[in-house]
């Protein structure tokens, strides 16, 4: 992995991808006592910044490969990303998802046009599913996060960053990303080494689910205990990815846990102050930026995806009263 891959995904997506807003408000920047940006990537396409990962991958297999197909395993985000960027090349797609997934997630890839395969994520592997239906039908594999133009793919969220954050005369700020297996906070730690080298990235897990952080800690890869039991189900995976890894302990720094209370309300600051809408696991970053804020540099808090049901926004929007 290298600034050249992320460039040639730039490349790639630019027309395709939307170029997302650098959002800001006086109100948050007293919560956290000091400037606080948003980077908006839930309002990419299909909710997420995962489309971008999605077209960069599939925009990356040969014209062969594209026609027999693709797989990917996700929660929904990565589905819906790889869905729409594959429908758009017209290659057909399977999509492994968890059955504890929120149903509008589930819903949504099925709509998008997605094969969509059910799997309990506590007693089955994902990964051995998606192989084996992979051997069965000749489909490539993208990977949520361990996979090099994935990774390209996000790591084109921090071209934009730099870009947009000089714009306004920051040249310096902690980067704070909701981190699942890394494939984001790679990405964008590797653009902004290349492109923004006084700004630090630093992962933002949930509580109990912070493996990035403890691996980061600890010099070597860390499993989480349990596979659920956060409302942050975008951002719980089993460990690090063995390529996003190596390149979060070369780029970044410690990372952040948070509670699921502390996802809640800045999921509600964020609509209130912002009028964008945060899904639990997307709002990790912002509430590390929000409330546990141990520095006077400006933030900036990647707000990763959007796909919250009707019921868990209103949870939020609850602890504003």
């Amino acid at each position: 992995m290298n600034i050249d891959m992320i460039r040639a995904a730039a490349t790639r997506i630019a027309g395709h991808a939307r170029v997302t807003p650098l959002l800001s408000s006086p109100f948050l920047d007293k919560i956290a006592g000091r400037p606080v940006f948003v980077k908006a990537e839930c309002l990419q396409h299909t909710g997420s910044f995962k489309f971008r990962g999605g077209w960069s991958a599939v925009s990356a297999l040969t014209p062969e490969e594209r026609a027999a197909g693709v797989i990917a395993f996700s929660s929904g985000n990565h589905a819906q990303g790889v869905t729409m960027a594959a429908r758009a090349h017209d290659a057909p797609v399977v999509i492994i998802m968890p059955t504890d997934a929120p149903a509008v997630k589930i819903a949504n890839t099925r709509a998008l046009g997605a094969e969509v395969v059910l799997y309990d994520r506590v007693k089955e592997s994902r990964e051995d599913i998606g192989a084996k239906i992979a051997t069965e039908r000749g489909l490539s594999l993208i990977r949520p996060y361990d996979n090099p133009q994935v990774i390209a793919g996000q790591g084109t969220t921090g071209l934009e960053i730099a870009t947009q954050a000089a714009a306004l005369d920051v040249t310096e700020a902690q980067v704070l990303v909701c981190c699942g297996g890394g494939g984001l906070t790679s990405g964008i730690a590797l653009a902004l080494a290349a492109e923004a080298p006084a700004m630090r990235v630093h992962t933002c897990e949930p509580e109990g689910f912070d493996d990035v952080a403890r691996s980061l800690a600890a010099g070597t890869i860390q499993s989480n205990t349990k596979a659920s039991g956060s409302i942050c189900d975008a951002i719980v995976t089993p460990q690090p990815g063995d390529l996003t890894f190596p390149i979060m302990q070369a780029h970044c720094g410690p990372g952040y846990a948070v509670s699921d209370d502390d996802c809640l309300r800045a999921m509600a600051l964020a609509f209130e102050r912002l009028r964008i809408v945060v899904e639990p696991g997307g709002a990790a970053a912002l509430a590390a930026a929000l409330f546990h804020s141990d520095k006077d540099t400006p933030v900036i808090a990647v707000t990763t995806g959007g796909n919250v049901d009707k019921a868990m926004f209103n949870r939020a929007l609850e602890t504003l009263q």
